[in-house]
């Protein structure tokens, strides 16, 4: 039995018996295109025919490579399969050599991966464990957080003051826009939607009082924390989170530097600095929308301003700067700890991105809801 595969690559293959053997005739370039193209004779020869010895005839081979090596190696698996022996006939030099580095191992089997099925109970636990690892490393980040922030403030000398600079204008200046922008825009509707229901009880003059109110207790510390948090929060989680695949922060610890020294401290005073700042600009942007449509309702400027200033008060101004220096914590420290949590893999830091946006929005959420518990039972 002969079967010839010429190709362009001037690989043959050719399978005949001899006995009770078989005999793969081999010759041309044994190259990755070689290879390939007589492949599939030569394997479908030694695999379909009895024999006890086969027989691996390379002396009209010109050129091997390891393509050619893994021919061999697949023809001596499916004889190891049928329990016959393989004999390597007219082998050049050169292809001994080669050959000899894999000839004692066989080619990895591919096994199709096998599903792991759990039960309710093992998913249960599993998902359990993964909350409490986080829990963990939250609790050892915050306490982390807190002692490197007391030592900064005790030697500020040892802060990279550069580097908060820079975070400031990341978190601050960058973001100067969107919050002046959504504030306006803000007041401007709460002002509308409150008008219309109170010009039913000629009640339109009370529109500043809940304007300055809620913008100064609630919504300015609360929306503008939401905004960095979408921003700079995910900003601080992608550029960690890259830090880490690129093994940059095992870098800086073979080093000596501590990565929550180098990277989060500035990261976490930038944000405390700049997060009460834009609640201000937040707060007044909201005034100027509020202010709008109070004059188009024919009301002067100086009613809009005396109205909201003589009833919100410090206790309010300064209840809102305590949320959004909480908020702000939060802000940076989700975005950092995600950061520092990335895994390895094409989707991790987006992984990393999106957990930090999702958990900073949901922290602010709870940390707000106990400040109105706690202002409520303190009066203020």
């Amino acid at each position: 039995m002969t079967k010839n595969n010429p190709s362009q690559t001037d690989a043959r293959v050719s399978i005949s018996t001899r006995g009770d053997g078989l005999v793969v005739t081999l010759s041309g370039r044994l190259d990755a295109a070689g290879a390939a193209s007589v492949w599939s004779d030569a394997v479908k020869g030694a695999d379909s025919a009895g024999y006890a010895r086969l027989t691996a005839d390379c002396g009209g081979v010109t050129y091997m490579d390891g393509a050619g090596v893994g021919l061999l190696l697949r023809l001596k698996e499916l004889c190891a399969e049928r329990k016959a022996a393989i004999e390597l006939a007219n082998l050049r030099d050169e292809d001994s050599r080669l050959l000899a580095l894999t000839w004692d191992n066989f080619l990895p089997k591919m096994q199709a991966a096998e599903r792991e099925r759990r039960g309710l109970a093992e998913s249960l636990e599993a998902y359990g464990d993964e909350i409490w690892r986080n829990i963990r490393e939250m609790i050892s980040f915050v306490g982390e957080s807190a002692v490197l922030l007391f030592q900064a403030a005790v030697h500020p000398g040892r802060v990279r003051w550069k580097d908060v600079v820079l975070a400031c204008i990341n978190v601050g200046v960058e973001s100067m826009f969107i919050i002046v922008l959504i504030g306006f825009l803000m007041g401007l509707i709460m002002s509308f939607q409150s008008a219309i229901s109170l010009q039913r009880f000629g009640g339109e003059i009370f529109v500043p009082n809940m304007l300055g109110l809620v913008m100064f207790r609630e919504m300015g510390p609360l929306v503008t924390s939401i905004l960095l948090a979408a921003r700079s929060g995910s900003a601080f989680a992608a550029e960690i989170g890259t830090m880490k695949i690129n093994e940059e922060l095992d870098a800086l610890t073979t080093m000596g530097l501590s990565p929550m020294r180098f990277l989060v401290v500035p990261k976490l005073l930038a944000t405390m600095w700049m997060v009460p700042l834009m609640t201000m600009f937040f707060n007044m942007a909201s005034l100027v929308g509020g202010a709008l449509v109070m004059l188009s309702m024919g009301y002067p400027l100086v009613t809009f301003t005396s109205r909201v200033f003589a009833n919100v008060g410090a206790t309010d101004f300064w209840g809102g700067m305590a949320k959004g220096l909480v908020f702000s914590f939060l802000v940076a420290g989700v975005g950092c700890l995600r950061g520092m949590q990335t895994r390895s893999g094409a989707s991790a830091v987006g992984l990393s991105t999106t957990s930090a946006v999702v958990s900073g929005i949901i922290l602010i959420a709870f940390a707000d809801g106990i400040f109105a518990v706690a202002y409520y039972y303190l009066g203020l």
